[in-house]
């Protein structure tokens, strides 16, 4: 039996559609060993709609604090999902270093100041291969920061099948060394099969390349809804276990556990 963990998913506190308690409801339906909230949250105080409110942080510790507690039949983690934004990091550091999470996914969305993920739009009439590298440069910098724990969504780009014409190896085989160097985990997100893309983040062809630099790895649905937790578990374990991977990664108090796959 795997021990089943998902630290990605979204509540009402940002974009999500229900309380974290239906969450919690859903992952124990699904034996679930441990459920994380993660719910968006941007350094800058304008937060885009799809993002906490500051000012609704220390109610949204608390709810989960609360939750802990309460919660003996499942392991109930406390985190966020960090949009990287490049000299906000001491924004971010004071905000992540405020409350007692167990870990922080650190997002790339914007390129400038628009989302990749908004729409087709972004790309249309553009360098697609421009967009690619600086999309993989910009996720190595959040790596690089040491602010986060997983690095969400790590090819986030590819939402809307835009593809460069270039061969674009060299690329996860940078994000995978600069994983390794800055010692950070990342997720295999099972959400990319329900966006246009039809399939998960980071592209399963290239799972090899972070199995052979040991880049630590765990399984999360980015659910929005409680009925999406754990989504496409069973075929993403096969993926990261039929690429090399033998252990997924676990978080407690910002530390990071290694617990065999079987």
């Amino acid at each position: 039996m795997i021990y089943s963990t998902d630290y990605h998913v979204h509540t009402l506190y940002s974009d999500g559609r229900q309380e974290p308690e239906a969450y919690i409801e859903a992952a124990l339906k699904l034996g679930l060993r441990e459920i994380g909230f993660s719910d968006h949250l941007n350094p800058d105080g304008g937060s885009p709609e799809w993002c906490m409110k500051h000012k609704s942080l220390p109610r949204y510790v608390e709810h989960l604090l609360q939750l802990k507690e309460e919660h003996e039949d499942i392991a109930v983690r406390m985190g966020l999902e960090i949009d990287y934004l490049p000299n906000r990091e001491d924004v971010t550091d004071r905000i992540i270093s405020s409350y007692p999470f167990d870990y922080i996914i650190g997002s790339v969305h914007y390129l400038g100041d628009e989302t990749v993920d908004l729409g087709p739009e972004f790309y249309m009439g553009k360098d697609i291969d421009l967009i690619y590298e600086n999309y993989f440069n910009l996720v190595c910098e959040a790596a690089s920061t040491g602010l986060f724990d997983i690095m969400g969504h790590p090819d986030l780009v590819r939402i809307h099948r835009y593809h460069p014409e270039a061969d674009i190896t060299h690329l996860y085989s940078m994000l995978a060394s600069a994983f390794e160097i800055h010692n950070v985990a990342f997720e295999l997100n099972t959400n990319g099969r329900n966006k246009p893309l039809h399939d998960f983040y980071p592209d399963r062809h290239y799972l090899q390349l972070f199995a052979e630099h040991g880049v630590p790895v765990c399984v999360n649905s980015d659910a929005h809804f409680p009925e999406r937790v754990g989504q496409y578990f069973p075929e993403g374990y096969d993926l990261l276990q039929r690429a090399g991977y033998k252990q997924m990664a676990v978080f407690a108090n910002r530390e990071r556990f290694m617990i065999p796959f079987r």
